[in-house]
């Protein structure tokens, strides 16, 4: 299995990343159907976070439709950035539900007080 992973984003050219210095700390999959690996349809966003503080957040659609396509976009975030609103934007592009954005977010680590 590669280290590496190419992500797809939104207005800009994909990125390649060493998935062990990103890693995924939040994520939400769903699938139609009982079963994953019967689905027609995959619906995921993915947050993973460097070191330095810089996020990717990106979302793929993946069907096994005829009529429909695959969808991949995401964002690059620089340190400090707004997290939970990137994750809605990415949601919002990808035709995602506002509730899957929101799994995702309550997934991200605790903040603290």
């Amino acid at each position: 299995m590669s280290d590496t992973l190419t992500i797809t984003l939104t207005g800009r050219r994909p990125v390649q990343i060493a998935k062990s210095e990103w890693p995924m700390i939040a994520s939400n999959h769903e699938y139609d159907g009982e079963h994953e690996c019967q689905a027609n349809r995959h619906e995921r966003i993915n947050v993973r976070q460097h070191a330095d503080g810089r996020t990717l957040v990106y979302g793929v659609y993946s069907t096994a439709w005829a009529n429909e396509s695959d969808r991949r976009r995401g964002e690059l975030l620089d340190f400090g950035e707004d997290i939970p609103t990137a994750i809605h934007r990415v949601a919002e592009s990808m035709e995602f539900e506002p509730a899957f954005a929101e799994c995702v977010i309550a997934d991200l680590p605790a903040e603290e007080l």
